[in-house]
């Protein structure tokens, strides 16, 4: 399976289930093991776990082997093993500790799909019409000639 797929797959997996500031790295030149890796965050425990489900169910449907998953009874750092792609998910406090973005954090590989361009609007002719002008609305009687009609009709009405 391309890599390209494979790390696309991840990233949409963690941002799935709500990951926090994934960021993605490539290694190939400091090792031999794997070429990319990427690292995320989780708020809970159970939060950590279930990105890490998520990323093992996403790949698996995808073709893709797990070679194997570590921390999952801890819940604060779980690491997933894809071969050519390791995962590390943790909590904030955790991942600061350990600090694996300076370990690995040569390269970074930006990991957020780019924007569709939107199309522009094509126009026949160039030339900007003005808006129509609304019509005006009919004139309203005079509030005394209302007056003075309704009076008369009460007056015909007692006669």
């Amino acid at each position: 399976m391309d890599i390209r797929i494979k790390q696309r797959a991840v990233v949409e997996a963690l941002e799935d289930v709500k990951g926090r500031d994934i960021v993605m790295f490539n290694v190939a030149r400091q090792t031999a093991y794997f070429e990319r890796v990427v690292i995320a965050s989780g708020d809970s425990n159970r939060h950590v776990n279930a990105l890490a489900a998520s990323v093992q169910d996403k790949l698996k449907s995808l073709g893709a082997r797990i070679a194997g998953v570590e921390g999952r009874r801890n819940g604060e750092w779980v690491l997933v093993d894809l071969g050519d792609i390791v995962v590390h998910i943790m909590h904030p406090a955790v991942r600061s500790h350990y600090n694996l973005e300076e370990l690995w954090g040569e390269k970074e590989i930006d990991v957020r799909p780019k924007p569709k361009p939107k199309p522009k609007p094509t126009s026949k002719s160039k030339s900007k019409s003005k808006p129509k002008p609304k019509p005006k609305a009919k004139a309203k009687p005079a509030a005394g000639k209302k007056r003075a009609r309704a009076k008369a009709a009460r007056s015909r009405r007692r006669k």
